[in-house]
């Protein structure tokens, strides 16, 4: 917010939010309310593209180590309960859903690396903008998707170890 300021960064907060809601009621219409592997996989996307351009201008300026890594290690469970569960719901095979998430991946990391080659021409206005618009994908992804999926499958503790895990990655950053 102090860099694009509250309209540039609350519009593009909004449009992560909406782009992600409105691509997940069309998965939902689509393939019923348990599609919840391919709306883990549309979050991924909707918040990596944005996240891991941001990642890539980051690492020229030498940080974005500590970012880097927290990306990594938070996308392997989101990919590998992804896949789990497009195996389960929908019987895609091991190598199906496997293969899928891992074009996901090789897309995030082309994408990590165009933000590198183009972080002289991104001004931090549009940077600021990208990463709010991650911001809002990955909120939308957590409380349409992920949390209440949580809850319900892990119970009362899963709150406290979203808690611990914020606390870690804010300790991190």
């Amino acid at each position: 917010f102090a860099v694009a300021g509250i309209a540039v960064a609350g519009a593009a907060l909004f449009a992560g939010a909406g782009v992600y809601v409105g691509a997940n009621h069309v998965i939902e219409n689509r393939l019923g309310p348990s599609a919840i592997g391919w709306a883990l996989m549309l979050g991924t996307v909707l918040d990596g593209v944005p996240e891991n351009t941001a990642l890539g201008v980051s690492l020229t300026s030498g940080g974005g180590l500590v970012l880097l890594v927290a990306v990594a290690v938070g996308n392997i469970p989101e990919a590998v309960g992804g896949a789990a569960l497009m195996r389960d719901q929908h019987g895609f095979s091991r190598a199906r859903a496997l293969a899928l998430w891992v074009v996901t991946a090789v897309m995030l990391v082309v994408v990590t690396v165009v933000g590198f080659a183009l972080s002289d021409v991104i001004p931090e206005t549009g940077i600021a903008a990208v990463q709010a618009f991650a911001g809002g994908a990955t909120l939308a992804v957590l409380a349409d998707s992920l949390m209440p999926e949580a809850y319900r499958d892990g119970g009362w503790w899963v709150g406290m170890a979203t808690a611990a895990g914020f606390l870690v990655a804010f300790a991190l950053g």
